[in-house]
């Protein structure tokens, strides 16, 4: 059965804020209030990655994780503008899909359960997504924030993978003597799953796999090479000291799409090849071709069939879930309340809108990529950061397979949909016109001709 509070994500009973952490978050929230515009970014990431989530401020029974204080922070410091300034270029349709996304899983989750607990709950996640990633989107306004964020993933990517390595060879979690990460380590077959800061060591791995394409855009800057390659290293580290298939995949499948850059302009064709691969697949087969899944084991430390038996009952369960989300799916079959999917997590709890609110928000970025790259066709530098995007992106869409975001990991994916999001906005801001590389190392003037 499933627990009556695992929804709601029950919590420690007090505060528990370790000395060193109160005085890293107390720098950040200075640094975040009087640096630049275009480098707050950075102390606000870096406290969010690499404080551990279990870090929580209790006052009258409200739980205050530290990364929801650093984005008050944000919040604070974007308030601090006479008025709330829109980013350069304007709001996207990305943008927009975002919000009603996020106000379409907090109402039909609160109409599901009609409790106070849930109330609660929902309002908190609503206000850790839409907060966090609206000052994202006041933080990364052009190419330069862009970079200051990947840089701050290279540096996230570095400390986190040593911490990792350090969790094979010494079996300690370092982050786990700031209290608020699980005190062990996680065994399976044999093999540690390093977490670092993360609650998980599936989240862990993932945020390294899908840093990967964005720290190989960093590369092609000369002036961040070297933090490049060795935030590379550390991603790389995080990818594979986590033991785990989704994640192995995850980075597998970031790397195949930077490799089908050559054949750019066949995508359509590529595309419809796949569409009608799996379509053939799924006739010839004698199970559904989501039962693939099952047969996945990159590792020997998978549950690939419980990942199987999911995808499989919350589809068999439609109707159950469609309208409101459900909050019986623990009834489907062992382990269905772990719903370790991101795409079966916000149907089941945000039903049939929310679900298709989330493949329309994917849909958007990809089709605004295609758009934008093709517009500066013939600019290396402009396609290039925009193949960068969309293969982080598609990383992110395999390693949801396996696994919900459920800690700071979300805030990956929130700034990745950021940045695509800013190109989008920088393209409209410019107006037409068509594009010519130049010389400049820092590629990203553009000028008219």
């Amino acid at each position: 059965m499933e627990p009556s509070n695992y929804r709601f994500g029950g919590g420690a009973s007090g505060t528990i804020i370790h000395p060193l952490v109160a005085l890293a978050t107390l720098l950040a929230i200075i640094l975040i209030l009087r640096l630049p515009r275009r480098l707050v970014v950075m102390p606000l990431l870096l406290s969010i990655f690499m404080i551990p989530r279990g870090q929580v401020l209790v006052v009258a029974g409200i739980h205050l994780n530290i990364y929801r204080i650093i984005l008050l922070a944000g919040l604070i410091r974007w308030m601090m503008l006479k008025r709330l300034a829109k980013p350069a270029g304007g709001y996207s349709t990305i943008d927009r899909l975002f919000a009603v996304f996020a106000f379409s899983n907090f109402i039909i989750f609160t109409l599901q359960y009609m409790q106070a607990q849930a109330l609660v709950k929902s309002v908190g996640d609503l206000l850790d997504i839409l907060v966090g990633y609206f000052v994202l989107r006041w933080c990364i306004q052009d190419r330069d924030d862009m970079r200051t964020t990947v840089r701050a993933f290279a540096i996230i990517a570095i400390v986190m993978g040593a911490a990792m390595i350090n969790e094979q060879r010494a079996q300690i979690n370092l982050f786990a003597k700031l209290q608020g990460v699980y005190p062990g380590f996680e065994v399976r077959n044999g093999k540690i799953r390093s977490q670092g800061a993360f609650l998980h060591s599936i989240p862990a791995g993932a945020f390294g796999a899908t840093s990967v394409p964005l720290l190989i855009w960093l590369w092609s800057d000369k002036k961040y090479r070297k933090l490049a390659i060795v935030g590379l290293a550390g991603a790389t580290a995080m990818s594979f000291t986590c033991h785990s298939s989704t994640v192995v995949g995850c980075f597998g499948s970031g790397i195949f799409a930077l490799c089908l850059w050559p054949l750019r302009k066949q995508m359509r064709l590529i595309r419809w090849g796949l569409a009608l691969t799996v379509v053939a697949l799924h006739l010839v087969m004698k199970g559904p071709v989501w039962s693939l899944l099952e047969h996945i084991d990159l590792t020997g430390s998978s549950e690939s069939f419980h990942r199987y038996q999911l995808v499989d009952t919350f589809i068999r369960h439609f109707f159950d879930w469609w309208l409101l989300g459900t909050k019986d799916n623990g009834s489907w079959g062992w382990e269905m309340a772990d719903t370790s999917n991101q795409y079966v997590t916000y149907g089941i709890s945000g039903g049939l809108l929310t679900f298709v609110l989330f493949i329309a928000i994917i849909s958007t970025c990809f089709g605004r990529l295609g758009t934008t790259r093709r517009r500066f066709e013939g600019s290396f530098r402009n396609e290039w950061v925009r193949w960068c995007l969309g293969s982080s992106m598609f990383a992110h869409l395999v390693v949801f397979i396996g696994i919900d975001y459920f800690d700071q990991s979300m805030f990956a994916w929130l700034a990745l949909l950021v940045m695509i999001s800013m190109t989008v906005s920088e393209v409209r801001q410019r107006g037409p016109q068509r594009t010519i590389e130049l010389s400049d190392p820092q590629f990203t003037e553009l000028v008219t001709t």
